[in-house]
């Protein structure tokens, strides 16, 4: 069974809300074995040229996909941000540029559909793992 995490990095969120990208980048990866081992292997590889990378969420996912895939089918949802047209982030797939008012209306549709009546909606990272995953595996 596979794990489908996020992750974030303070330091690439500030990089990419002063290159003009957004603060909203998340890391969107698939581990074998565990999230943490995952996160402590983007830290040591220094991915994205950063070590502070944090685990949001992961999931269980019982089937197994491909990473590659994953990303692809999250990619027509979201931007992907170019690992080859920014040099800082040094050729990190998987990191996204995430838009507040599609998960936010993620949010709201969920909540619509499970019948519930949602007046305000507070988008945080978790609530944002959840609309990437649910992007990357529908």
């Amino acid at each position: 069974m596979a794990i489908i995490y996020v992750a974030k990095s303070k330091a690439v969120q500030k990089w990419g809300a002063e290159v003009g990208l957004t603060k909203h980048l998340y890391k969107v990866g698939l581990a074998a074995e565990s999230a943490e081992k995952a996160i402590a292997a983007l830290n040591e590889a220094a991915h994205a040229g950063e070590r502070d990378w944090q685990l949001v969420k992961e999931e269980a996912v019982a089937d197994t996909p491909d990473e590659a895939a994953a990303i692809e089918r999250l990619g027509r949802k979201e931007r992907m941000v170019d690992p080859n047209l920014y040099p800082k982030i040094k050729g990190a797939r998987g990191i996204f540029k995430v838009k507040l008012a599609n998960a936010e209306n993620y949010i709201l549709v969920k909540a619509a559909l499970a019948g519930r009546e949602v007046k305000f909606v507070k988008v945080t990272p978790a609530a944002i793992a959840g609309y990437l995953f649910h992007g990357a595996l529908e």
